[in-house]
């Protein structure tokens, strides 16, 4: 969350700002907070979903606007980011536009239920001055508990399941960041903070300076409001209207995030008009923990691994192979689903499909803590582990005349490049599909097709699909595009998922720079991932979707545990070799 437009001036600058002597008024409060739900309301396509499935009504304002009568600028804030937070959306949040951050020095993550440390700056802290370790147990700050603590920042932490979401607010803890949590501008200097030590079980007290910088805000205010003859602009107090159209980021935006889908270079040019739908990621720095979107396993290497990718800049992947029990076992790690170029990555892979039919008896594919990307590069390389048609993710669009409009563009554009008669009939459905759920007042459209082909069924890469026993990995914080790939392959049977439930971050996401007072920046999921079959899971509705469900393992393993902490995860490597074996023995 570290990257504003302004942090150029203002990054290493540490200083407090007088308190304004006026904020916002009343009506302004109003106003920004039934722009913001008029936003969700046009353009949030799990909105029904959110209603039934965990009981959010995002249209019932009532409750909201009695809260943001009489708070200031920052608890306004704190009013918006909760109702966004309410959505339990992984993808969805709201932030605002500020330099300022505050760290201890260290990360920590939930591991056999602790909060354990996880690493270190010994440059921050020394060990002379500050003797804990990885592996040691945070116990409380400021005379707050850790659990005290991971419950009240849990709206500054939404991913959408709870075990993402307290992993994600434990991680808050120790790094804070006041676009997300205004009020860390109250901060003192220093934190108390006590520490089990697990060499000795005793619980020692720190005094830890908070490393700050940035600039701080404490208000939002004054400005005047717009006015009508002599007397102010009355504003709607209950229901939000449904205005707002679709579209990224404005212009002037005070924020840098990668809200916009990058442009994948192995699509024809009639994507182009349905680009910002192809976004199917959360952001790397909302969330804190080890190695998210890393190109390096969080693991070690299993005894005998040989590196194939991995060692070079260029290398988009993790790759190489080893052997255990006669069996020859290929491991590839995606980092991410967005390449900085889609055409390099997946020459790469079709490289490492070729060599990996010849040279391995069984693969395993590892997506843990992988933050998404395009919907086009998930698909991509899901034809390069399918070895035969299968059904690949469909998506219900939230039907607005901007997403019409694309659709609209994307057939005619399709049109005018000669493109084959059956992708231009595929893209007219969708179109129609599109149309229909927008004259009949629809939440969203059926399922449709976000690839070139604009067919749901999809075939192998041309140059082979890898044709022998295959299992991903995943974890929770496998999220949205991350999501999307061990779902196909679970669908298709094409073999086990290994380790624990994705995060659930099931649909594409768009940003947006509104609401006026508050000049912040939020992001909306504009459609909902829709499943080959309907998934029964015992916390919510039998469903067709990731969203909240996430992909559930067939084989479930925990990675985080202290004793993979502090063997660099040797259990967790060993127990998914042991799974390859016996997938590739047929036991």
């Amino acid at each position: 969350m570290r990257r504003v437009l302004i942090a150029v001036l203002l990054l290493t600058l540490s200083v407090t700002t007088p308190r304004a002597q006026e904020a916002l008024t009343s009506d302004q409060r109003i106003a920004d907070l039934t722009e913001l739900a008029a936003f969700y309301s046009k353009n949030y396509a799990p909105y029904e979903w959110k209603r039934d499935a965990i009981g959010f009504d995002l249209l019932r304002l009532t409750p909201w606007l009695q809260r943001i009568h009489h708070s200031d600028d920052l608890d306004f804030q704190e009013a918006l980011i909760e109702y966004v937070a309410s959505l339990n959306d992984a993808h969805d949040y709201i932030a605002f536009p500020t330099t300022f951050s505050a760290s201890l020095g260290m990360t920590v993550d939930i591991y056999d239920g602790k909060v354990l440390i996880d690493s270190i700056n010994r440059a921050v802290l020394p060990a002379a001055q500050y003797p804990f370790v990885v592996g040691d147990e945070l116990v409380s700050l400021d005379g707050r508990s850790t659990r005290d603590l991971i419950e009240s920042f849990r709206k500054y932490a939404i991913a959408a399941n709870q075990r993402s979401t307290d992993r994600t607010a434990a991680g808050r803890i120790v790094s804070r960041n006041q676009q997300i949590m205004p009020h860390i501008s109250d901060l003192e200097d220093t934190a108390t903070v006590v520490i089990r030590l697990a060499s000795t079980g005793a619980a020692n007290t720190y005094n830890i300076p908070w490393v700050k910088s940035g600039l701080p805000i404490t208000s939002q205010g004054p400005v005047p409001s717009p006015r009508r003859g002599n007397g102010r602009i009355f504003l709607p107090s209950d229901t939000p209207g449904a205005g707002a159209g679709a579209g990224a980021g404005g212009a002037g935006s005070l924020f840098q995030f990668a809200d916009v889908a990058a442009a994948d270079n192995t699509q024809p040019s009639y994507m182009e008009p349905v680009r910002a739908l192809l976004n199917a990621s959360v952001p790397t720095d909302y969330y804190s923990v080890l190695n998210f979107g890393g190109r390096l396993p969080i693991y070690g290497l299993p005894d005998g691994f040989t590196i194939r990718l991995g060692l070079q800049p260029f290398h988009f992947f993790f790759s190489g192979t080893y052997v255990s029990n006669g069996v020859r076992i290929g491991l590839i790690r995606i980092p991410s689903m967005s390449p900085p170029n889609v055409g390099m990555a997946l020459f790469q892979l079709d490289q490492e499909i070729a060599f990996f039919n010849a040279n391995t008896d069984a693969l395993i594919v590892d997506v843990m803590r992988n933050p998404g990307g395009l919907v086009s590069f998930v698909e991509s390389i899901s034809q390069r582990f399918i070895p035969t048609p299968f059904r690949t993710m469909g998506f219900e669009i939230r039907a607005t005349g901007a997403w019409l409009f694309s659709f609209a563009s994307q057939l005619r554009s399709a049109q005018l490049s000669n493109a084959p008669p059956e992708i231009i009939q595929n893209l007219q459905n969708n179109l129609n599909e599109v149309l229909r759920a927008y004259n009949e007042n629809r939440g969203r459209s059926a399922p449709v097709s976000l690839n070139s082909t604009g067919s749901l069924t999809l075939t192998p890469a041309p140059f082979g699909a890898y044709a022998k026993p295959l299992m991903v990995i995943t974890d929770e914080f496998s999220a949205s595009g991350g999501d999307m790939f061990p779902a196909i392959i679970q669908d298709a049977h094409r073999g086990p998922i290994f380790g624990m439930r994705s995060m659930g971050a099931g649909g594409s996401v768009v940003g947006f720079n509104a609401p006026a007072y508050t000049e912040s920046f939020f992001r909306i999921t504009v459609s909902l991932m829709n499943r080959a079959s309907v998934i029964q899971t015992p916390d919510f509705p039998p469903a067709p979707y990731i969203e909240n469900i996430g992909v559930r393992p067939d084989i479930v393993v925990d990675y985080m545990t202290r004793g993979n902490l502090m063997t660099n995860g040797a259990p967790f490597v060993q127990a998914f070799t042991t799974a390859i074996v016996n997938l590739a023995q047929g036991h």
